[in-house]
């Protein structure tokens, strides 16, 4: 356990960015599993929202970059091939 006051200081601070991590991610994985549910015209009309929740995720450092463009493209397909 922590023994400085800075370093509790810092043990609260990343439960909190642990915890809003969390939920950010959760909200964005449950966005992506009804955007994969939907038909076909809905998909086109989620699909921006979905991709701005992964891109500001990649902008938090909740996830890579990398894999927030991957999921992007994979949903991206998936629309075009729904149409």
């Amino acid at each position: 356990m922590a023994n400085h006051s800075a370093t509790k200081k810092d043990a609260r601070q990343a439960a909190k960015r642990r915890d809003r991590n969390k939920y950010y991610a959760k909200t964005t994985r449950n966005a992506i599993r009804d955007l994969k549910a939907s038909g076909a015209k809905e998909m086109g009309e989620q699909l921006p929202g979905v991709a701005s929740m992964i891109d500001k995720l990649a902008k938090r450092g909740v996830i890579h970059k990398n894999k927030a463009a991957n999921l992007k493209r994979k949903l991206a397909k998936n629309a075009n091939a729904a149409k």
